[in-house]
């Protein structure tokens, strides 16, 4: 079975640089080697491919045929390597994302409008949920998600700061009062995100405290959790993502910002470390300056806090 790239290659060049000493030099290897491989070939095919004499050497007629054939051989695994090279550098085929809804819609749109732009050999899939997604079932190049990662086999890279803050509108705390410490949630209006009426928030400082809240509103759906706080319909807890701008704005204002809430970084999620396509890797590059450079809400982080902590990210 005629399988021995190298030897091939070495009988080409054997053929256009005119003597084996001479393809030796030009591949950079011994002439034992260079003999070597055109002895195993003519081995391998079982014929003379060359005429060999101490001044000159002439291709044999079944010799002549056979390098007309490698020629197109090796033209055709130059033009392989080619195409793979291409592939690993161009920015190019179908680039499937998952992302948070609200946060989908306010800020990964613009980001894949624009990387899209610059890479029109691009193709994009964006699936907005706010449910978990396993990229290792749905076959998606990449998840961006807040919180930390649960699953070992996945590959985490933080994106920018983040962290969650309880806020309510300030016609709801003007009607129902600001809680002065997180117990005094279980007294109050709270809207939650899923689909059990009740939840655990839990706050961090010199003394953690967990509260069981309940539910007024509860919603399967973050961007209506959302629009339900700014409506006066309670007390919501999200990421500064999602409401900072209704803070600094005054829409919304933050309830006990002295006590922190667990961290939940902003990050992309990948299957592997290792051989991701030039797609995967320069999206997430590009997401991580995009979304740094939109990073606002120190402002809002240190808003009305007494102390003037503001939560990690």
């Amino acid at each position: 079975m005629l399988d021995d790239l190298p030897a091939l290659i070495a009988f080409a060049r054997i053929v256009s640089a005119g003597s084996m000493s001479a393809a030796a030099r030009e591949l950079g290897l011994p002439l034992s080697v260079v003999s070597k491989r055109l002895a195993l070939l003519e081995k391998t095919v079982g014929v003379r491919l060359l005429q060999r004499t101490t001044r000159r050497q002439s291709l044999t007629e079944e010799g002549a045929q056979f390098h007309a054939r490698v020629l197109r051989i090796l033209e055709e695994v130059e033009q392989a390597e080619l195409l793979l090279t291409h592939s690993r550098q161009e920015v190019g085929g179908l680039l499937r994302v998952t992302a948070p809804a609200e946060f989908g819609v306010q800020h990964i749109v613009p980001i894949v409008t624009d990387f899209q732009r610059q890479h029109p050999a691009l193709a994009i899939q964006l699936e907005l949920t706010d449910a978990v997604v396993n990229l290792l079932e749905t076959g998606q190049d990449l998840a961006i998600r807040f919180g930390s990662l649960q699953d070992s086999t996945m590959i985490a890279r933080r994106l920018a700061p983040n962290y969650r803050v309880a806020c309510a509108s300030p016609a709801y705390l003007a009607q129902h009062g600001v809680p002065t410490h997180p117990s005094e949630l279980s007294r109050h209006r709270c809207i939650l995100i899923g689909d059990q009426r009740f939840a655990q928030w839990r706050f961090q400082g010199a003394e953690p405290v967990t509260v069981r809240v309940t539910g007024a509103i509860v919603t399967n759906d973050g961007q209506a959790a959302h629009a339900f706080a700014v409506q006066g319909a309670g007390i919501v807890l999200k990421s500064i993502w999602d409401v900072g701008d209704d803070l600094l704005q005054g829409r919304l204002q933050r309830v006990l910002p002295a006590h922190s809430m667990p961290t939940a970084p902003l990050q992309a999620i990948v299957p592997h470390s290792q051989h991701l396509a030039p797609r995967v890797r320069a999206f997430i590059d590009y997401l991580q300056m995009r979304l740094q450079q939109a990073w606002r809400w120190e402002a809002a982080a240190n808003e009305r806090s007494p102390h003037g902590q503001a939560a990690p990210g």
